[in-house]
């Protein structure tokens, strides 16, 4: 009998009982028949709330899942009815709506190809993007028809009226795709200067998404989730959006401008037990003063690392810890702290443990794995061979991975190797470093020396040899930054990440 993975409630269960098979038993598709939007919406209790977006302006908006099923086989109807064909790419600008879900997972469900795009871009990003994905059409909010008319490519407005003259059509619309079909085409962070490369996601990434939804989300029937990430990105939609929803889970969703205020509110008033956010975000409710009106039983954060300082005053305020999680755009997360399972402790300044199913190692430069505690390069068993990662760490003696940062970040000064991150970890140990970030600048007898750019309220002259002191005798002698640079606040990119290329 195949266990069912929902019902997993320690890791020691998750890793012996865990399976492809048990997965695949969560959905109704098989490789032949697969669609995302299906999945997500249309085998669920049409009476059940799906999505709660909580509005910036303040209220709320509520949908349930047949609403949803609905209103996406219509807009698939309309999509055909308009020639879109399956594999055509559609661009999507829209905030979390009603209209926003049944124009993407609508794209999705007629077999086309969804191209999430973020709301803030300017015309330039979102020029970039159209013309590098091929997108033969951009669907739009009423915010965005302005901009829509702007770049003069061909749109449709998807606002009340439009979603109101699909009553007309058909309710139900039954998906042609497989698991090996397109779905969606994802732009990671970056600028109009360097588009970013575009990251193919087919229909199988929904059984895939839902391995990290079970163990680095700790999502469970009853959950009540929130996740204010956009959707345009790969956290909001995939960890936000699809997750949940291919489990049976509500999403809830923030639309509109970000206020930490009104996140709070949002999350008291709704209920919230399982948070899913960006670092930044813990930062940002733990500086408002109110992470004790949180009643949270589960949290977990992504992307750039939240400190040591941070997690230990998040747990001090809400008596849970704030999990992080590991994974690459190739191979999805990979390193899960597990929220909410009962024989699991997140291990400070470690990232996690492999993933149920997944085989991983850090291997040296010979392509071998290195012994504990030894640093190489993070890496994940594919198809039969190593896939490295590209990202140093290593693993102690209890099964604990560690990261050391990126292996193109390390800095070379002099012969010895430098990680950024553990300069930057040094440095936020620091009680007057409220941000910090570390480069290699070019030095013409050092080849490379430490750069650390600071964000802290103090300018006084002794605080720079304060800084390197504390480095030096913390970390080592010849890792302590030789140039300092006070800021009022980092570079970062679109969705919150410190961006480093502005920083060299």
């Amino acid at each position: 009998m195949t266990v069912d993975l929902r019902e997993v409630a320690t890791v020691r269960e998750a890793v012996e009982r865990f399976s492809w098979d048990a997965l695949w038993a969560l959905f109704d598709g098989d490789a032949d028949h697969l669609n995302i939007a299906a999945e997500c919406l249309d085998r669920h209790d049409p009476e059940l709330v799906a999505a709660r977006i909580a509005l910036a302006a303040g209220g709320y908006e509520q949908l349930t899942f047949g609403e949803l099923s609905c209103r996406t086989a219509q807009f698939a109807h309309l999509l055909e009815a308009r020639g879109i064909a399956k594999g055509e790419r559609v661009g999507v600008l829209m905030e979390p709506s009603l209209g926003f879900y049944t124009a993407l997972f609508g794209v999705i469900k007629r077999g086309a190809v969804g191209v999430p795009l973020y709301t803030l871009f300017g015309p330039d990003a979102v020029r970039e993007r159209l013309e590098d994905s091929g997108a033969v059409l951009l669907l739009v909010d009423e915010a965005r028809v302005g901009l829509a008319e702007q770049l003069g490519t061909a749109h449709l407005v998807v606002d009340r009226e439009l979603i109101e003259s699909l009553s007309a059509l058909p309710a139900q619309y039954t998906p042609t795709t497989s698991a090996k079909d397109s779905a969606i085409l994802q732009y990671t962070s970056g600028t109009t200067r360097k588009l970013p490369e575009a990251v193919h996601h087919d229909h199988r990434s929904v059984v895939t998404l839902a391995r990290a939804g079970l163990f680095a989300l700790g999502l469970k029937p009853g959950d009540r989730y929130f996740c204010p990430s956009s959707p345009a990105w790969g956290h909001g939609l995939w960890h936000g959006t699809i997750a949940p929803w291919s489990l049976g889970i509500a999403v809830g969703a923030y639309s509109g401008r970000y206020s930490t205020d009104r996140l709070v509110t949002a999350l008291r008033e709704l209920r919230i037990t399982n948070l899913a956010a960006a670092s930044t975000v813990y930062r940002m409710v733990l500086a408002s003063g109110r992470a004790e009106e949180l009643r949270l039983r589960k949290a977990s954060y992504t992307g750039e690392e939240l400190s040591s300082a941070d997690r230990m005053r998040f747990k001090s305020v809400t008596g849970i810890p704030v999990c992080g999680m590991y994974g690459t755009t190739e191979t999805g997360v990979l390193i899960v702290n597990f929220p909410g399972f009962t024989d699991y402790a997140p291990r400070p300044g470690a990232l996690g443990m492999p993933m149920p199913g997944c085989e991983l190692a850090v291997l040296g430069d010979d392509g071998e794995p290195v012994p504990a505690d030894v640093t190489g390069e993070i890496s994940v068993r594919r198809r039969g061979g190593w896939f490295r990662s590209k990202d140093l760490g290593s693993v102690d003696r209890d099964g604990y991975f560690h990261y050391l940062g990126r292996a193109d970040d390390v800095i070379i000064s002099a012969g010895w190797t430098i990680s950024p991150l553990e300069v930057e970890r040094t440095l936020l140990a620091h009680p007057d470093i409220e941000q910090a970030a570390v480069v290699g600048v070019p030095d013409a007898t050092r080849g490379k020396v430490v750069k650390a750019v600071l964000v802290s309220a103090r300018r006084d002259a002794a605080f720079v040899d304060e800084v390197q002191d504390h480095v030096r005798t913390t970390l080592s002698q010849h890792e302590y930054p030789r140039v300092i640079e006070l800021v009022d606040d980092l570079p970062r990119t679109v969705n919150g990440k410190i961006d480093r290329k502005a920083l060299r």
